[in-house]
């Protein structure tokens, strides 16, 4: 990987000087050292970014769908050529095993992009309605995009690429724990030749950048990934200028298991929803609801998977866990291990501490608890880790009934052997997104959540329409 220079912000087309002296340490979770030092902005670089931004909308507005799409296109050629260096900086500053940073974390923007170009070909800007009125879609402005850190470049991409696709311009601030994807992701936009101001990168602290953005009065719409808290504090704060606020917040997604399905493979492929990216993903299958008759073979079949994950150096192929993003990362989810412990569940695989040999990094042990009850702290709460709760339920209704029981509705999971059942409890259940039987989402499908778990889409058209606003036009005859 190219040496990424993170003293500097990308505005108005040219890498340029913050107006601040703040800056943080990067640090690599694996080894807990410092491999680069991060600039923090402040109110006057969102300030510069947004007049970028804003100067850029008309011209960038006024482009067409093929003049998009193509950019789009030399975006995608761009990143494609450049993804073992992304696979690199992701491995480096969030711990993910280089094997699943390439293949996964890094690919990903490959998908998504795809999927933008044929999604944007297919889409009509322009339609009639059946009394006659004309209906046009336009861009909605300057858009304020924040992501988080745990898929750095599948949530930046999201965002940014269906941007692009509505004629927005834009100013983002990553995740401050994950800022070589986003320059790296900078270097892209100004290699493929994105118009100077249409995109810009700005880093900082949510309390100072992402404040200043949502409370700026020329930026028109807000698009957020992270936390409900910092979501909730998002939408309070962007009040007073009546943007649009899209969020995609937390979820404690709950896996719904029968006893008629392939139970072996259920709970193998269920443990791998769970622990997958170290369990720091908004969507795992975390809470695991299973049937009573097979709930006891089930915990069995747990113990066994769980005790065989494997951990390992992230700068090292193969299929293993590496370590949490941080120490505050860490910390917490030992904490609600040991709420697990004081609730009197049963501790089946892992607990508290560090695994063996990996006594210097963030690393957490891959832990399931058993014989928990739905209304405890370590089911309702998103630990974002790798712990697993197992509940059993007696049948379909009370099934539903537990997985609906929970504030969040972003991601569900189900198996059983009857297809039918399993299509009719996937519409029971409340939330935006529900995976049967080892399926997983396509680049494309719309994501988001129900509940505390947001509002909006991302991905794919869906996702594009909430970067455009409605126009309807009466016409004389």
């Amino acid at each position: 990987m190219s040496t990424i220079d993170l003293s500097q912000f990308y505005i108005n087309g040219r890498w340029v000087a913050p107006s601040g002296r703040d800056t943080l340490d990067m640090i690599n979770p694996a080894t807990e050292e410092t491999v680069a030092v991060l600039a923090m902005g402040d109110a006057s670089d969102v300030d510069a970014a947004v007049a970028a931004a804003k100067a850029a909308r008309p011209a960038f507005a006024a482009t067409t769908k093929l003049e998009r799409r193509a950019l789009l296109e030399r975006i995608l050629e761009v990143y494609s050529r450049r993804i073992d260096e992304m696979a690199q900086a992701i491995s480096i500053e969030m711990g993910s095993p280089i094997s699943f940073a390439r293949e996964q974390q890094a690919q990903v923007g490959v998908d998504i992009l795809t999927a933008m170009v044929a999604d944007l070909e297919a889409f009509a800007f322009e339609h009639t309605l059946l009394n006659g009125d004309l209906i046009v879609m336009e861009p909605v402005g300057v858009c304020g995009l924040i992501t988080p850190w745990n898929w750095p470049v599948n949530q930046m991409m999201l965002k940014i690429a269906p941007c692009l696709a509505a004629g927005c311009t834009m100013v983002l601030k990553p995740s401050e724990l994950t800022p070589l994807s986003a320059n790296l992701l900078a270097e892209i936009m100004d290699e493929a030749g994105v118009p100077a101001g249409v995109f810009n990168l700005v880093h900082g602290a949510g309390p100072t950048v992402g404040s200043s953005m949502s409370r700026h009065p020329d930026i028109a719409m807000m698009s957020f990934t992270g936390s409900t808290r910092a979501g909730t504090s998002i939408l309070k704060e962007s009040a007073d200028t009546v943007k649009r606020v899209t969020l995609e917040l937390g979820g404690k997604s709950p896996n719904l298991v029968f006893a008629d399905c392939d139970l072996e493979r259920a709970i193998d492929e269920g443990i791998d929803a769970c622990f997958i990216n170290s369990g720091q993903s908004c969507d795992a299958a975390t809470r695991m609801l299973v049937e009573r008759p097979v709930y006891d073979r089930a915990v069995e079949l747990a113990a066994v998977k769980c005790a065989r994950v494997k951990i390992g150096d992230p700068s090292q192929p193969g299929d293993h866990l590496g370590p949490l993003v941080s120490q505050m990362q860490y910390d917490r989810v030992q904490k609600m291990i040991q709420v697990g412990l004081d609730e009197n569940t049963r501790l089946v695989c892992g607990g508290l501490g560090k695994p063996e040999g990996f006594e210097t990094g963030y690393y957490a042990k891959p832990t399931v608890f058993a014989d928990v009850s739905n209304d405890m702290r370590i089911a309702q709460e998103e630990i974002f880790g790798p712990v697993l709760v197992m509940i059993p339920f007696d049948d379909e209704e009370d099934g539903i009934r537990l997985a609906n029981d929970t504030p969040y509705g972003l991601g569900a999971y189900v198996q059983s052997g009857d297809p039918a059942r399993a299509l009719r409890v996937a519409k029971a259940l409340q939330s935006g997104t529900v995976n049967v039987n080892g399926a997983y989402l396509a680049a494309g499908s719309p994501f988001g959540g129900y509940k505390s778990s947001g509002n909006g889409r991302e991905g794919g058209a869906e996702g594009m329409r909430d970067f455009l606003e409605v126009k309807a036009i009466a016409l004389p005859e």
